[in-house]
């Protein structure tokens, strides 16, 4: 598979919703109540979502596109830390990394992790921290292959359901 990586615009915000919904679908679709899903798509992957993140200057968002073509496959969100324990001023959130479940196994996902890395490091970030599902063991094991290491936990609510998810750190 080929693929290229930029960073993402307001142009981009539909695209980059479109992978967030289809990806938080193939991702949960056997794990959470379809309305749940439905609900939190609406509410967290939208087109306004996407275009404030892309024009806010401290956030740094990545699409990833199939070369020919340029459809996108995946993206990654660096956004000022929002979790309930304790951040330095130098860390940064990889708020979203997502990639489409048929880029899965290819190296996109390792690339747009390093791609987050050098982005991070570029705005002057020392650590990225990330919150992950707490029963998405592939994408556990995927952030401690990358050097990630469970440094607390954050409770995280979709629908009606919570859950109690694990926060990752990681220098950069």
């Amino acid at each position: 598979m080929r693929w290229r990586m930029r960073r993402a615009g307001p142009d981009d915000a539909s695209a980059l919703s479109l992978v967030a919904s289809a990806s938080f679908l193939e991702t949960y679709a056997t794990e959470l109540a379809g309305a749940d899903i439905v609900a939190h798509c609406l509410k967290n992957t939208g087109v306004e979502l996407f275009t404030r993140w892309t024009t806010d200057p401290s956030t740094v968002v990545t699409i990833a596109e199939h070369e020919p073509g340029h459809a996108p496959i995946g993206y990654t969100v660096l956004t000022a830390p929002d979790f309930p324990i304790d951040t330095r001023p130098t860390d940064i959130e990889l708020r979203r990394i997502y990639i489409l479940a048929q880029m899965q196994g290819t190296g996109l996902g390792k690339a747009l992790m390093a791609r987050a890395r050098e982005d991070a490091a570029a705005i002057g970030r020392e650590r990225i921290l990330l919150g992950v599902y707490e029963h998405n063991y592939r994408a556990h094991a995927f952030y401690e292959r990358q050097g990630f290491t469970r440094i607390g936990e954050r409770r995280f609510a979709v629908g009606a359901a919570t859950y109690t998810d694990p926060v990752y750190a990681r220098g950069v």
